[in-house]
């Protein structure tokens, strides 16, 4: 007689043992951000399922308070069981047959059907598609956030000796260096990756003249130093695009422009001509 408790028990055992297994999506970012997005989702399928059940009961009880001689609604529980076989598609064509012994069950049955299988199902499918389109947007984010979180509980069962031997790996106390022979600030890792994955034309290090102290007073950024980099920036805007122009310029009249070099050589050798003929006179 305790068979089946136990093996109810058993499988909620081995439920919540995969549920646990799912904290290894962590080791990629794109499946933590998959399971982070259905884990968002989740709750439009609850609210669903709340409005089904409900729903249900009121068809149900309706049902229920209706005179008709249909065996498999006789009752709230056996109108409700069929209810929900009829929303998830799991009854055939013969009790639908049977349905139409009595006309207002069919209507209500009808009615049934248009509101869940029709209006609610529509509307779980635009509530999820709109919890994920907001979701998208930082799914990744998200992620890395998950996955710092099950890094900081995992340091606990840690060795301290282990911990420490990881952390002088690391050589955080050497400085890292912005560029070839610019020293930079200890407390980073320095990873290299090729000048063209992330093009930066403007330099993002603010630096200041002065005494290094920490008792110092940081010095404030003046508006001369903004003037100047909104001053060079317009500059070089105007330079690309008088580049721009000159190049499409030159692309249309390339015909015209060698035409045009000829004959100025023609009329400089005219020239160098005539003042060799002054010279001898």
């Amino acid at each position: 007689r305790w068979l089946f408790p136990y093996s109810a028990m058993s499988m909620g055992a081995i439920l919540l043992y995969f549920l646990l297994l799912s904290d290894l999506s962590v080791v990629s970012n794109r499946v933590s951000a998959f399971a982070l997005v259905c884990v968002r989702v989740a709750s439009e399928v609850v609210l669903f399922l709340f409005a089904l059940c409900f729903i249900v009961a009121a068809f149900a009880c309706a049902i229920s308070s209706l005179e008709q001689d249909n065996p498999d609604f006789a009752g709230i529980d056996k109108s409700a069981q069929q209810l929900f076989r009829v929303t998830f598609s799991m009854i055939n064509g013969a009790h639908y047959d049977k349905l139409m012994d009595s006309p207002a069950l069919m209507v209500a049955i009808t009615v049934y059907v248009i509101t869940t299988s029709i209006f609610l199902m529509n509307l779980l499918i635009a509530q999820m598609s709109c919890a994920y389109a907001s979701s998208y947007k930082d799914m990744l984010g998200f992620a890395r956030l998950n996955r710092g979180k099950i890094v900081v509980e995992t340091m606990k069962s840690v060795a301290k000796w282990r911990w420490q031997r990881f952390r002088n790996s690391l050589r955080l106390e050497d400085r890292v260096e912005f560029g070839e022979g610019d020293i930079g600030l200890a407390g980073g890792m320095q990873v290299w990756e090729q000048a063209s994955l992330n093009v930066t034309t403007v330099d993002m290090i603010k630096r200041f003249g002065g005494s290094t102290a920490p008792g110092e007073q940081w010095p404030e950024e003046g508006s001369t130093g903004l003037d100047e980099d909104d001053r060079f920036d317009r500059m070089e805007s105007l330079v690309e695009k008088a580049m721009k122009r000159m190049s499409r310029k030159a692309g249309k009249s390339g015909g015209g422009g060698e035409s045009t070099g000829s004959s100025m050589g023609n009329s400089g050798l005219s020239v160098q001509e005539s003042g060799n003929s002054q010279e001898s006179d």
